[in-house]
Protein backbone atom coordinates (compact mmCIF):
# COMPACT_ATOMS: atom_id res chain seq x y z
CA UNK A 1 0.00 0.00 0.00
CA UNK A 2 1.36 3.41 -0.97
CA UNK A 3 1.71 5.80 1.94
CA UNK A 4 1.54 9.57 1.87
CA UNK A 5 5.36 9.57 2.15
CA UNK A 6 5.59 7.42 -0.99
CA UNK A 7 3.13 9.69 -2.79
CA UNK A 8 5.21 12.73 -1.83
CA UNK A 9 8.35 11.02 -3.06
CA UNK A 10 6.68 10.24 -6.39
CA UNK A 11 5.64 13.90 -6.67
CA UNK A 12 9.20 15.01 -5.96
CA UNK A 13 10.61 12.64 -8.58
CA UNK A 14 7.86 13.57 -11.05
CA UNK A 15 9.62 16.79 -12.00
CA UNK A 16 11.73 16.24 -15.15
CA UNK A 17 14.74 18.21 -13.87
CA UNK A 18 14.72 16.47 -10.49
CA UNK A 19 14.49 13.10 -12.23
CA UNK A 20 17.46 14.09 -14.42
CA UNK A 21 19.42 15.10 -11.30
CA UNK A 22 18.63 11.75 -9.66
CA UNK A 23 19.68 9.92 -12.82
CA UNK A 24 23.00 11.76 -12.88
CA UNK A 25 23.60 11.16 -9.17
CA UNK A 26 22.92 7.45 -9.66
CA UNK A 27 26.16 7.35 -11.67
CA UNK A 28 28.41 9.52 -9.50
CA UNK A 29 28.56 12.02 -6.65
CA UNK A 30 28.48 15.53 -8.12
CA UNK A 31 28.70 19.11 -6.93
CA UNK A 32 26.32 21.88 -8.00
CA UNK A 33 28.80 23.10 -10.62
CA UNK A 34 28.84 19.66 -12.27
CA UNK A 35 25.05 19.49 -12.20
CA UNK A 36 24.74 22.93 -13.81
CA UNK A 37 27.09 21.78 -16.59
CA UNK A 38 25.24 18.49 -17.09
CA UNK A 39 21.69 19.85 -17.02
CA UNK A 40 22.09 23.35 -18.42
CA UNK A 41 19.84 24.62 -15.62
CA UNK A 42 20.55 27.89 -13.84
CA UNK A 43 22.37 27.52 -10.55
CA UNK A 44 19.55 29.06 -8.48
CA UNK A 45 16.94 26.81 -10.12
CA UNK A 46 19.14 23.77 -9.61
CA UNK A 47 19.76 24.67 -5.97
CA UNK A 48 16.01 24.88 -5.36
CA UNK A 49 15.48 21.42 -6.88
CA UNK A 50 18.38 20.01 -4.86
CA UNK A 51 16.82 21.43 -1.69
CA UNK A 52 13.54 19.65 -2.49
CA UNK A 53 15.40 16.38 -3.12
CA UNK A 54 17.38 16.79 0.11
CA UNK A 55 14.27 17.57 2.18
CA UNK A 56 12.55 14.50 0.70
CA UNK A 57 15.52 12.38 1.76
CA UNK A 58 16.46 11.40 -1.80
CA UNK A 59 19.93 12.94 -1.71
CA UNK A 60 22.45 13.71 0.98
CA UNK A 61 25.15 16.35 0.99
CA UNK A 62 28.85 16.30 1.66
CA UNK A 63 30.65 19.62 2.16
CA UNK A 64 34.02 19.80 0.46
CA UNK A 65 35.73 23.16 0.86
CA UNK A 66 33.55 25.80 -0.76
CA UNK A 67 31.60 23.18 -2.72
CA UNK A 68 28.77 20.90 -1.71
CA UNK A 69 28.63 17.44 -3.20
CA UNK A 70 25.36 15.56 -3.62
CA UNK A 71 24.96 11.81 -3.36
CA UNK A 72 21.88 9.73 -4.13
CA UNK A 73 20.44 7.66 -1.30
CA UNK A 74 19.82 4.32 -3.03
CA UNK A 75 17.83 2.94 -0.10
CA UNK A 76 15.10 5.52 -0.70
CA UNK A 77 14.91 4.70 -4.42
CA UNK A 78 14.92 0.97 -3.66
CA UNK A 79 12.05 1.39 -1.21
CA UNK A 80 9.97 3.20 -3.83
CA UNK A 81 10.90 0.58 -6.44
CA UNK A 82 9.72 -2.10 -4.02
CA UNK A 83 6.36 -0.35 -3.69
CA UNK A 84 5.97 -0.38 -7.48
CA UNK A 85 7.02 -4.04 -7.63
CA UNK A 86 4.32 -4.84 -5.05
CA UNK A 87 1.73 -2.97 -7.12
CA UNK A 88 2.76 -4.84 -10.27
CA UNK A 89 2.53 -8.20 -8.49
CA UNK A 90 -0.89 -7.31 -7.12
CA UNK A 91 -2.07 -6.37 -10.62
CA UNK A 92 -0.76 -9.68 -12.00
CA UNK A 93 -2.51 -11.79 -9.39
CA UNK A 94 -5.82 -9.93 -9.56
CA UNK A 95 -6.00 -9.39 -13.33
CA UNK A 96 -9.19 -11.48 -13.59
CA UNK A 97 -10.94 -9.75 -10.67
CA UNK A 98 -13.70 -7.53 -11.98
CA UNK A 99 -16.30 -5.81 -9.87
CA UNK A 100 -19.80 -6.10 -11.26
CA UNK A 101 -21.61 -2.91 -12.16
CA UNK A 102 -24.81 -2.22 -10.21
Amino acid sequence: MMTSVDAELMRVLGDPLRLRIVTLLARETLCTTHLVEETGARQTNLSNHLRVLREAGVVETEPCGRFTYYRLRPDVIAQLAGQFADLAESARTTAENKRACP
